[in-house]
């Protein structure tokens, strides 16, 4: 089993995700499937096609959510290492091709959210910085070629 690390504030995102849809999720479904089942004969209901569908999503997600909890540790960001890039780090990196500088903070799958700069460990550019120091040059394969990124700074 993988483990999943996560920070505290995305444990308790996904903790009450779980319960939101243990609870909220289910009880909605329910309800649309007991209205689809109203309508008559299920062989040609679309309502009740597409309820039981929603379910099983919803079922999918449920487990997947409880699985990544299940092997979960949450981090100490104040614990985070500077000298080289982990997971909870924040790197600062220079794109040597278009010569902006980005700031990622960098964390689990499950707590990825590329408009907030959180990305992934298992990403390219992720799987890349990981154990890197500053100074480091890494590239990434990408759509549009290979990319270069200098590291210029680590933080919590």
């Amino acid at each position: 089993m993988k483990t999943t690390y996560l920070s505290q504030e995305g444990f308790d995102r996904l903790t009450e995700e779980l319960r939101d849809l243990k609870t909220r999720g289910r009880r909605d479904i329910a309800a649309k499937i007991d209205e689809a089942r109203s309508h008559g004969d299920l062989s040609e209901n679309s309502e009740y096609e597409a309820a039981k569908e929603a379910q099983a999503h919803l079922e999918k997600r449920i487990a997947e959510l409880e699985n990544a909890m299940s092997n979960a540790r949450v981090l100490d960001e104040k614990t985070v290492d500077t000298t080289k890039v982990y997971i909870l780090s924040t790197v600062t990196v220079l794109n040597k091709r278009s010569g902006k500088e980005m700031k990622y903070t960098m964390v689990s799958a499950q707590e990825a959210d590329f408009n907030l700069n959180r990305i992934s460990i298992d990403s390219p550019i992720g799987a890349a910085l990981l154990g890197k120091s500053v100074g480091d040059v890494v590239a990434v394969k990408a759509p549009a070629g290979v990319i270069e990124f200098e590291i210029k700074h680590i933080e919590r």
